[in-house]
């Protein structure tokens, strides 16, 4: 189910610049019985992005209303929030005042995101690369081409997912969440201050991680210095926390924090 600014089934403008653009952003949350998890983070880090592409908006107490509803009408579902800076004609400039754009919609939790939460999962390293934009690195704006075409790609057998690098041949991403990588008491995970996603979880489980006095930095590394890991795992909002087996044909032990984070920050599925 969809909803354009309110309105069920409503249909979006041709000429809005979300879809003309991708002049917008969006997020997905995991609802609960609770409501939306870290939902608060979801919103800060919307504004945030919108603040960024130059567009003023605040959720309204409407909205925050309507997702908080759903939440408790489809408990353990995904929902996705996107806002656009709505109609703006033709042509890049965009217009001098936003008449935003909110789209909610409703989806399950794909099946198989609880059994990698049990067993990992294994990465291949795609062959298509992150371009770098600083003004854009860590927002989940809408355009998202380059995961299209990643995504595109099929997966050899036995890989679940791919392992992204940029244009320089850094470790980013997975298509589809951060990665965090381990060796004792030391945690790495990739710098995203020229590309990719800076997601909300990866936040949470960063915040995680220095409770338990764990050692983080944020590096740009290449692909070359992943056999010096012990573990790896992904996290995004909606699969929590899954652990990395292998990425190409380097094997990782499975990480002793990642059901106890998933226990934490109540990721289980």
């Amino acid at each position: 189910m969809i909803w354009v600014n309110g309105v069920l089934h409503a249909s979006i403008a041709p000429t809005d610049r979300g879809l003309a653009y991708g002049d917008g952003l969006f997020a997905t949350m995991r609802s609960s019985k609770r409501g939306i998890l870290f939902f608060q983070q979801h919103q800060a880090r919307l504004e945030a992005g919108a603040a960024r592409l130059g567009f003023d908006w605040q959720m309204s107490s409407a909205l925050a209303e309507q997702l908080d509803t759903l939440a408790a009408q489809y408990p353990q579902h995904c929902i996705k929030l996107m806002v656009t800076r709505g109609v703006g004609g033709r042509g890049y400039a965009p217009p001098e005042q936003a008449n935003v754009t909110e789209v909610v919609s409703v989806h399950p939790i794909p099946v198989h995101y609880a059994a990698w939460q049990h067993q990992g999962i294994r990465l291949k390293t795609s062959a298509v690369q992150l371009g770098h934009q600083p003004l854009l690195a860590g927002i989940k704006h809408l355009n998202r081409l380059e995961q299209v075409l990643i995504k595109s790609a099929p997966l050899p057998q036995g890989y679940d997912d791919w392992l992204v690098l940029d244009c320089m041949g850094k470790v980013i991403e997975s298509s589809m969440a951060n990665i965090f990588f381990f060796k004792g008491n030391q945690v790495i995970t990739p710098s995203l201050e020229r590309c990719g996603v800076a997601g909300v979880m990866r936040e949470q489980v960063m915040l995680a991680l220095l409770a338990r006095q764990m050692n983080i930095d944020c590096l740009p590394f290449g692909a070359e210095r992943l056999v010096e890991f012990d573990s790896a795992f992904i996290t995004n909002s909606v699969l929590g926390v899954v652990d990395v087996l292998a990425i190409d044909s380097h094997s990782f032990k499975p990480s002793p924090l990642t059901e106890d984070l998933r226990q934490t920050l109540s990721l289980s599925l």
